[in-house]
């Protein structure tokens, strides 16, 4: 497997939101945000060894944060949202699978 792909692919997002598609077969993941749909779609299919049928992506601004009197700013990202093939999953590595 190239190197690129794992530059590419930068973690899973796990939220309760993403736990209820994630048993539909719709999972969501940080990116890259130099990334485009095709890099992506196959990336995840190189490093997962699945079938992508869409990929949905938006860019996550950055949000103000407070920690006591500090105050600054999360980073941004971008944020891939890819539906498999009728019964392929990932293993994610959660437990609970």
């Amino acid at each position: 497997m190239d190197t690129k792909y794992l530059e590419i692919i930068k973690a899973p997002i796990i939220t309760e939101k993403t736990e209820i598609a994630r048993q539909n077969g719709i999972y969501t993941f940080k990116v890259d945000p130099r990334a485009n749909k095709t890099e992506i779609k196959l990336a995840i299919e190189k490093i997962f060894g699945v079938n992508v049928t869409s990929i949905k992506t938006m860019n996550a601004k950055p949000k103000k944060k407070r920690v006591g009197r500090y105050s600054g700013m999360t980073n941004h990202y971008k944020k891939a949202v890819v539906t498999l093939k009728e019964g392929q999953t990932i293993d994610l590595g959660l437990g609970g699978e």
